[in-house]
């Protein structure tokens, strides 16, 4: 029996509305491979384990905190490599023999650029600031792979952040290794930016990551965020 390779692990809460389609996109970009399993680490009380059941995917329950559903779903995954990815973006076609291609030439951790799936020149701007290499413009909606050992290493993400913890963990894994933009791009959903305001939503993250950078307690940054993001 071929050994798990890779393992695709989604934080979900509540996102029955997009989890079917972006299971169905990944079962068929990965079709007939052994070497691959999907985990979703679901933390909702909707529909979305159940729908997620009916695919031929690992459904795991977990606490709710995105930081503790992707340690939850690491904690159940058998590859030697992690790919952490949202329930609303999809990765490139070939996101799985890039990966796994850029770990055997000695990459440990990295991300893709990331396109929206809204055509407003705005939303294509904003997606364009992601093959930088800074990190105001990264986020976990840019997907994130990591050897296990060094997740290990690093001990995963702090379950005690709500927010930003994608950036802590990628600014840890600076602290060891180089951390690797892709060439591809993952599609993810502009629905926050048609919910929020375009404009309005990038400067309230902008924000988040200057709080988050001058030192603000985690408190802080979770009320900051729920009252200001729907």
């Amino acid at each position: 029996m071929e050994k798990i390779t890779l393992s695709i692990i989604i934080p979900t809460c509540n996102e029955q509305e997009c989890i079917g389609r972006t299971l169905k996109s990944l079962l068929d970009m990965t079709h007939g491979r052994k070497d691959i399993e999907i985990i979703v680490s679901d933390a909702g009380k909707d529909l979305t384990g159940s729908i997620a059941a009916g695919f031929s995917v690992r459904v795991c329950r977990s606490a709710k905190g995105r930081a503790i559903q992707m340690n939850t779903g690491a904690s159940v995954a058998a590859g030697p490599i992690l790919y952490f990815l949202h329930a609303d973006t999809l990765p490139p076609q070939t996101f799985a023999d890039d990966i796994i291609g850029e770990v055997g030439s000695g990459k440990q951790a990295g991300c893709f650029q990331m396109q929206f799936d809204d055509p407003h020149w705005i939303m294509a701007f904003y997606g364009w600031f992601t093959r930088f290499p800074l990190t105001i413009c990264r986020g976990g909606d840019q997907s994130l792979f990591i050897t296990r050992p060094l997740f290990d290493a690093i001990g995963g993400f702090d379950r005690r952040m709500s927010v930003m913890e994608d950036i802590d963990i990628i600014e840890r894994i600076q602290q060891r290794e180089e951390f690797h933009i892709l060439d591809g791009k993952v599609t993810t959903s502009a629905r926050k930016y048609h919910i929020n305001g375009m404009i309005r939503l990038q400067s309230l993250f902008g924000i988040l990551h200057l709080m988050y950078a001058s030192g603000y307690e985690q408190d802080d940054l979770t009320k900051f965020y729920r009252n200001n993001i729907a």
